[in-house]
């Protein structure tokens, strides 16, 4: 079953839940969604910015459409991620800040493959920017696209961290299973500094868990690491994803709710609905208050 199928059969049963029933679970907020437009002039694509100019969309996933989305979900909260189109250059997000300050968070691209280096003395101020006048939340930041090169916990990226600390700024990482060690290196480092881990680390779940899931849990014991619920990339299967529910179960065990958080709007029947161990108050935490404490939406 396609991800459109399930969404056609599921959203007129699963997610027809009574107003009172929503809102047990308030707030519901997909901590994860890409946006991007190709018919305004204000916000052009530019492929000497972007980080994958190889990789061009062929159609719009608009503030609209998000918006839309989120009516039809019960979605009240969106965190946006900067999508790798326009690279630095984050203003499409900003611009969604601003117009719907108490709808989106934003996460956005600086420092990285084809960003700016990683060692770059501006860096800390670009980032005190983007979160002090524009308002982000913090960054997400890719190693996964260096694979072979160690930049995460390199001293020359010291003064970025202690900037995201003294700002409460947060990051995103997008990373590879052998590129934990160097998160945790700086989550022990700068522990005011939240990271939340995308996609289980990209985790390979054919090859021995000490090479994949062993790596994650580890992570427990730094308070600041979070884990996102992203079932669809490391999984073999199709929605809603059942081969990766025992690495699921593994991180709520160790971590609990209160560190984990879900994204997607067509993993939220699967997180809200389907997963048969989250209690109803694992759901509060998991849906969206872990994601609140997180992210900076305007009250």
């Amino acid at each position: 079953m396609t991800r459109r199928e399930y969404l056609a059969l599921s959203t007129a049963g699963a997610l027809a839940a009574s107003d009172a029933a929503a809102k047990e679970v308030d707030p519901i907020i997909n901590a994860a969604e890409h946006a991007w437009v190709l018919h305004d002039e204000r916000f052009p694509i530019n492929s000497r910015l972007s980080n994958c100019p190889n990789n061009r969309p062929d159609r719009e996933y608009s503030m609209e459409h998000i918006l839309s989305q989120m009516q039809l979900y019960k979605i009240d909260k969106v965190v946006i991620s900067h999508v790798c189109y326009y690279g630095t250059d984050n203003s499409y997000p900003a611009y969604m800040l601003k117009q719907h300050p108490d709808r989106f968070a934003a996460i956005g691209l600086l420092v990285g493959y084809r960003l700016h280096a990683p060692g770059d003395p501006e860096n800390p101020a670009r980032l005190e920017r983007l979160v002090k006048e524009q308002g982000f939340s913090g960054l997400r930041l890719s190693p996964i696209y260096d694979r072979d090169v160690v930049w995460m916990n390199d001293p020359a990226v010291y003064p970025l961290w202690k900037k995201a600390e003294e700002l409460g700024a947060m990051f995103n990482i997008f990373l590879a299973p052998h590129q934990i060690s160097q998160v945790a290196d700086m989550a022990e480092r700068f522990p005011g500094v939240k990271i939340v881990i995308d996609h289980f680390a990209m985790i390979d779940i054919r090859r021995p868990d000490d090479e994949g899931i062993d790596q994650i849990l580890d992570l427990e014991k730094f308070p600041n690491v979070y884990i996102r619920t992203s079932l669809h990339n490391p999984s073999k299967e199709e929605i809603p994803y059942r081969d990766m529910w025992p690495y699921l179960r593994r991180v709520y065990d160790r971590f609990g709710p209160q560190r984990m958080l879900y994204a997607n709007f067509y993993e939220l029947v699967v997180m809200k609905d389907i997963i048969p161990f989250f209690t109803s108050e694992d759901k509060k935490w998991i849906l969206g208050k872990t994601a609140a404490g997180i992210y900076h939406f305007a009250s």
